[in-house]
């Protein structure tokens, strides 16, 4: 059985939690610090932020507050695309670095595969990784074409790939990949942003457990073995994302989840996305 405390280990050894909070669009300042220090007081030990959110430093803030041990928070943030390229890659780095204020940042991630950049971006990632200022490198919404070409033109491959991902987008084939390559697959959007919560299937899947359509689809995806971290500013919602480690979906309840894929993204694509 998880437990909120749960991790995976990644290929280079180092182990991250499968559930956390996602900060997008929080406001920089007492809306994100104040989320921030709630969910670590919830047993969160995983933050995923970005540059391009830019509440870095409230959460740099909350964790520092928190008087939880730096070794116990996992703290994720990503280069921008207007950032990419090498030299300035790990000039956004540093500039992370610097607002997060916690010493080292966990896992830094590419935001967007920006066509003609993303290798070059990848390889100022490599350097930062050798010189020890970041304990795992990985990317964010990269489709397995852009994968491959990364591997064609790197010496590291990326520890975790974060995507959207959830019931109505559930990636199969992306996933099968990532598996076959020890590549930790990480769901951002992991509810659809709400839209599928109402889907008389997860209802009565919901209804039968004793929980809510959202613990349901987020059971989903720790049981398909995908890393998550739901968004949310409202307290009695951290709570109840969090509270989903007392329960087990059966296989046929796993099928059932399953036939909601009808491959539609509420996301940008990364193969028509305006960088």
């Amino acid at each position: 059985m998880f437990s909120i405390h749960n991790t995976a280990r990644l290929y280079n050894e180092v182990e991250m939690p499968r559930f956390g909070l996602g900060v997008y669009k929080m406001e920089q300042g007492t809306e994100v610090e104040a989320t921030v220090a709630e969910a670590l007081k919830l047993g969160y030990r995983l933050i995923d932020s970005a540059a391009m959110y830019q509440n870095e430093e409230g959460v740099g803030q909350a964790v520092r507050k928190s008087g939880l041990p730096r070794e116990e928070v996992f703290v994720t943030t990503k280069v921008w695309n207007s950032d990419q390229g090498y030299e300035s890659t790990l000039h956004a780095f540093e500039t992370s670095l610097e607002k997060l204020g916690l010493g080292y940042i966990d896992l830094y991630l590419i935001h967007w595969p920006v066509k003609g950049k993303y290798i070059e971006t990848w390889k100022a990632l490599e350097e930062i990784y050798k010189q020890g200022k970041v304990r795992a490198v990985g990317v964010s919404n990269f489709n397995i074409h852009h994968l491959e070409a990364l591997a064609k033109h790197s010496t590291l491959k990326p520890a975790v790939n974060q995507v959207e991902l959830h019931p109505a987008l559930a990636q199969k084939e992306l996933r099968e990949y990532c598996s076959k390559n020890n590549i930790l697959v990480q769901a951002w959007s992991p509810l659809a942003r709400g839209r599928i919560l109402a889907d008389p299937l997860l209802t009565a899947l919901a209804e039968k457990a004793g929980k809510t359509p959202a613990q349901i689809i987020l059971r989903w995806h720790l049981q398909n073995g995908v890393a998550v971290i739901p968004k949310s500013v409202n307290f009695s919602r951290l709570q109840e994302n969090a509270d989903i480690f007392d329960f087990e979906l059966s296989k046929d309840d796993m099928e059932i989840i399953n036939s909601l894929d009808v491959n539609t993204r509420f996301g940008a694509d990364p193969d028509n996305f305006d960088f």
